[in-house]
């Protein structure tokens, strides 16, 4: 009975809600979306929206929109600085407020995304998933995640998936509803926002390292 309840939630109900909630939600956040904007598009000398590839359901691709936390400066041989050397101070703040994640309301409400799911990763992250890494495939990619409530960035890759998988076996609307109050709760707090030694995540770099 439990994984009937759990099957109609995820196949019905649970876009439903991501379109009720994330309709809502941008309609409240949309002054600080278009301040955000005027702020980045003045900190980065250009566009104030990162857009990339991603693979979601299924591991079909399509194109996540995020605030642009790093300009695009580079060295004198035309490569991109390091990544802390091309964050800005408007795009740290924004990104240790989380605030980079809230374009991601549009992939949201056009079928890219859920609320509520494991993270859409690197389209070269594909090919060195092994068969249950892969799982986290099944569902919809999530703006936040049950990965993303016990440790973001600063937990290792094979923790991040353990939570990924784990989130896929247990759908259900009471859990969704436990990881986006636990979310406010970590995005109040900053926790978990980088990995120690590093601005942004470490590549994964595939089971054999």
């Amino acid at each position: 009975m439990i994984m009937q309840k759990t099957s109609r939630y995820s196949k019905i109900f649970k876009r439903v809600f991501d379109l009720a909630f994330s309709l809502i939600l941008f309609i409240i956040v949309s002054p600080v979306f278009v301040f955000v904007i005027l702020l980045l598009t003045i900190a980065n000398n250009g566009s104030p929206l990162f857009l990339q590839a991603r693979p979601g359901k299924k591991g079909r691709l399509f194109r996540v929109i995020k605030f642009k936390t790093m300009n695009d400066k580079k060295d004198a041989n035309g490569h991109l600085l390091p990544d802390a050397e091309r964050i800005t101070s408007v795009g740290s703040f924004v990104r240790k407020t989380s605030l980079d994640e809230i374009p991601q309301l549009i992939n949201v409400l056009k079928g890219d995304m859920s609320l509520v799911g494991p993270r859409p990763l690197l389209v070269e992250y594909l090919s060195l998933y092994d068969e249950i890494q892969g799982r986290r495939h099944e569902v919809r990619p999530g703006i936040t995640g049950w990965a993303q409530v016990n440790g973001r960035n600063a937990i290792n890759w094979h923790q991040k998936f353990e939570y990924d998988i784990w989130y896929v076996d247990h759908i259900s609307f009471g859990l969704d509803l436990r990881i986006i109050w636990m979310t406010l709760a970590k995005v109040f707090k900053s926790e978990g926002i980088t990995q120690d030694g590093h601005v942004t995540m470490e590549k994964f770099r595939g089971n054999h390292l």
